[in-house]
């Protein structure tokens, strides 16, 4: 089970819009269910055989870092203590780690017993206790994994979780894999974490919604090509008690669903493990640390909801992104 499951397994975060055009390549589609998600891949050329390779690659990735298979190397480390992983998981945890120490610690790899204490990963909801919180925080420490070449450990009581950014590499490694084939053009959409290929066919940016956190319409829509776009945000997944909303974006300092301010948080860039793995840190950080830390990379753009429903892109995106409603443009 992987942490950033959908809310609802049809409905993508982010919504694809005017997919059609008139370029002379077939189009093939492939739907795959993997890490809990629908994922749906649309190829503007290519055969039979690559979306073969596709499908085969991420049940393989699915096989490797899942927390709940038995057969994971990620379920052998939480369950053991110890691991010796493959390149491709020991790839993903050590950037991943560069993400939690990027971030101060705003995503932590190390949140999962704490996620599943609130019911996350199973449905059957419940708010901790304050000192069942304190003792799963005790856990909870990215800096505490240790890696010795291959070789990967955890104290005891700790586990890892690679949904945070599985999917954001899983799109990375599919999206070299279609570009090497000489595919021009394709959309590759899993489970909201969106990789566009070149354009559309027939030429033109792709039209990616951005979905407003609260209700089932789009703020706006982002005119983008060849780049990687993902959205975290408190609507995915939550659950109600005594009249409190609590979501499933665990802020690692605290325990508690993050209190940042922000309703959603979509990352656009080259990377799609930095855009998965960074739109659950900066909601977690809030605007203006999300902006700090925006202004000290240059790596990536992004869209800000707030919980008042204020919207703030980054300057990058300004051209880029229309919307019928009102927003702030920050600048570096």
């Amino acid at each position: 089970m992987f942490l950033k499951r959908a809310a609802a397994l049809t409905a993508a975060f982010l919504m694809i819009i005017h997919l059609c055009g008139c370029g002379a390549e077939k189009e093939q589609e492939s739907m795959v269910f993997a890490m809990d998600t629908v994922m749906t891949m649309r190829l503007y050329g290519g055969d039979e055989e690559l979306m073969k390779s596709l499908e085969s690659r991420i049940k393989e990735l699915e096989g490797l870092f899942s927390v709940t298979d038995e057969g994971s190397e990620i379920y052998e480390l939480n369950h053991t203590g110890s691991a010796e992983l493959s390149d491709d998981t020991m790839d993903l945890v050590a950037r991943g780690l560069e993400l939690c120490r990027t971030t101060g610690g705003a995503l932590d790899l190390t949140v999962y017993p704490i996620v599943r204490a609130w019911g996350f990963t199973t449905g059957e909801y419940r708010v901790p206790n304050e000192d069942e919180l304190r003792e799963l925080l005790k856990t909870c420490d990215h800096e505490k994994i240790n890696i010795s070449g291959s070789m990967v450990s955890i104290d005891e009581g700790m586990e890892l979780d690679l949904g945070a950014v599985a999917k954001g590499y899983t799109a990375d490694v599919l999206t070299a894999m279609v570009k090497e084939a000489g595919v021009k053009s394709a959309l590759l959409d899993l489970g909201g974490n969106i990789s566009l290929i070149g354009e559309k066919p027939g030429g033109g940016s792709w039209g990616v919604g951005v979905r407003d956190p609260f209700s089932e319409e789009n703020i706006g829509v982002l005119r983008l090509s060849d780049c990687m776009a993902v959205t975290s945000g408190s609507y995915e997944r939550n659950f109600e008690q005594n009249g409190r909303v609590y979501h499933h974006i665990i802020d690692p300092d605290t325990g508690m669903p993050a209190d940042s301010g922000l309703a959603s948080v979509t990352i656009i860039g080259e990377e799609g493990t930095l855009c998965d793995g960074l739109s659950t840190a900066l909601f977690v950080m809030g605007l203006e640390d999300g902006l700090d830390l925006w202004r000290r990379m240059d790596d990536f753009e992004a869209v800000f909801v707030t919980d008042e429903g204020e919207i703030f892109i980054t300057e990058g995106l300004e051209g880029s992104f229309d919307s019928e409603h009102s927003y702030e443009v920050c600048r570096r």
